[in-house]
C-alpha cells in the first residue's frame, strides 16, 4: 500500500508526468514486498515552494507513506532513486529535493483496513 505525492514547482508535461510515473513505479519495489500494482501516486506542479529562503530555483517536495516498516538503508536507495528521476525528468538537482517518509500502521482499503 505505497503512496508517494510529489509536488514541484516547475511545469509537469503529461509526458513527464507519465514518465516520472513509470520510474516510480520500478522505484518503488525498492521496498521489499512494494510493487506498483498496489502503488497510488499524485502529483502537483507549480507548487509555490520557498527553499532557503528563495524561490527561484526548480525544487520538490515527495512524501511516501507506506503500510508498515523498512530498514533504514531501503529509504537510502529510494530516496536515491527519486532525485535521480526528478532530476533526470525536470531538472531538480538533488539538494533541492526533500523526501519524507511515513510507515502507518492502519490502511484503510475497499472499505475495511489491514
Amino acid at each position: 500500500m505505497p503512496c508517494i505525492q510529489t509536488k514541484v514547482n516547475v511545469k509537469l508535461s503529461q509526458e513527464t508526468e507519465r514518465s516520472i510515473k513509470a520510474k516510480l513505479g520500478e522505484a518503488i519495489a525498492l521496498i521489499p514486498g512494494k510493487s506498483e500494482n498496489w502503488l497510488m501516486l499524485t502529483f502537483e506542479d507549480q507548487c509555490r515552494i520557498w527553499f532557503r529562503g528563495e524561490d527561484n530555483a526548480p525544487a520538490a517536495f515527495v512524501e511516501v507513506k507506506i503500510y508498515g516498516k523498512a530498514p533504514g538503508a531501503v529509504y537510502d536507495k529510494l530516496t536515491a532513486r527519486i532525485t535521480e528521476i526528478l532530476d533526470e525528468e525536470l531538472g531538480i538537482a538533488a539538494d533541492h529535493i526533500y523526501v519524507k517518509y511515513e510507515e502507518v500502521a492502519h490502511w484503510g482499503w475497499n472499505g475495511s483496513n489491514f
